[in-house]
């Protein structure tokens, strides 16, 4: 699927590919519209795959996309691998159009299962390549193109020991492509939130699918009498919203289906509960907010488990694996942290230091740098 035609006033084209997951598509975006503000005369495509994310979103963007018939790899199911004899001939054929109609100055992946054709097939053609990794145990597209691209960009400078980059690779920890964050809209979010007083705030969020896992948790931590003492902001993910909102209870406790941008939470909040998606702890770590992080544990190739070891180890946050994860551990934690203002002061710290909220800017000018 197509959608856009190529602009003959384009100075240049900068082909992203990525998607299945936000964890992919979000920064593709992010890059996008960095790119596009500073470049107004240069063309921005994006490629993804027809059964991803992508599918629904792109259409309510305004730049030309193309899905793929590409599909994830099945570690749990491999019988269902089989399904790359029947798409692997269309999935070459329609990547080797695309490269040829849109005649791309730089190619550049911010993984899924469909960056990795499209970034391989560019490589063997001679055009200018870059993957984007952004969390601490690289995925298998980026370990497998490693020695191919010109350029790899890390999200976190811990992934750089499991990669075997090429001769010409030039390896970057540029961080993840995210908002930075505006400290001045502190007081209008909190008005927004009907937020007064000097309430410690939790951010609850399981990322852009929501985590029905760490949603039963808080509720039995609400319903056993927590959070007494806060206000919370619980983003529960739509799919499981409705069994939640009977504990909607302003402005002590909003539970909200999905929150665009997420910039006025992230504002207010003093402590969160989250997964360990790379997009996620980038965000939590540019605003300075410590973190209860809770690995998926279904999460391809476990890659959340580093990532939320990482932010323990620099001190920005506490892992809890999901099956240590109950309302009496979450009551715990949340009373030690929040007791402890010193303590909670040192890892806000923490995290600001990992940060890197200038790091879409950092990107971008790499990007500049390929397209010569």
């Amino acid at each position: 699927m197509t959608a856009g035609l190529p602009s003959p006033r384009a100075a240049r084209t900068i082909l992203i590919a990525g998607g299945g997951t936000g964890g992919h598509l979000i920064p593709a975006l992010a890059l996008a519209e960095e790119l596009r503000a500073a470049h107004p005369d240069w063309r921005m495509v994006l490629a993804g795959a027809e059964r991803g994310l992508e599918a629904t979103l792109l259409p309510t963007r305004s730049f030309p996309f193309h899905l793929l018939p590409a599909e994830p790899l099945y570690r749990r199911r491999p019988l269902r691998n089989l399904r790359w004899l029947f798409i692997l001939g269309r999935l070459l054929r329609e990547v080797d159009d695309l490269l040829t109609r849109e005649r791309p100055a730089v190619v550049v992946g911010t993984g899924g299962y469909a960056a990795a054709p499209v970034v391989w097939r560019a490589a063997r053609r001679g055009i200018p390549t870059a993957m984007l990794e952004l969390n601490a145990y690289p995925g298998l597209a980026v370990r497998l193109l490693a020695r191919r691209v010109r350029e790899l960009w890390l999200g976190s400078p811990e992934a750089r020991r499991h990669l075997r980059p090429g001769p010409t690779t030039t390896v970057v920890e540029t961080g993840a492509p995210i908002l930075p964050p505006d400290p001045s809209i502190r007081q209008a979010a909190r008005s927004r939130f009907g937020l007064s007083g000097d309430r410690p705030v939790l951010l609850v969020t399981g990322g852009s699918q929501g985590a029905l896992a760490i949603n039963e948790v808080v509720a039995a931590w609400l319903q056993g009498g927590g959070g007494r003492d806060l206000a919370l902001i619980w983003v529960t993910g739509r799919q499981s919203h409705a069994r939640y909102t009977g504990l909607h209870d302003p402005p002590a406790v909003q539970v909200y289906d999905f929150l665009d941008p997420m910039a006025p939470a992230y504002a207010v909040a003093d402590l969160a509960v989250s997964r360990a998606g790379m997009m996620t702890l980038a965000e939590l770590a540019a605003w300075g907010i410590p973190a209860i992080v809770v690995p998926l544990p279904t999460a391809a190739a476990d890659h959340q488990t580093p990532n939320a070891v990482a932010v323990e180890a620099a001190g920005a946050g506490l892992q809890v694996p999901q099956r240590a994860f109950t309302p009496v551990r979450l009551a715990e934690l949340v009373g030690r942290f929040v007791g402890d203002p010193d303590r909670l002061g040192g890892m806000a710290a923490a995290a600001r230091e990992r940060g890197r909220p200038d790091a879409t800017a950092r990107i971008a000018a790499r990007i500049g740098f390929l397209s010569g």
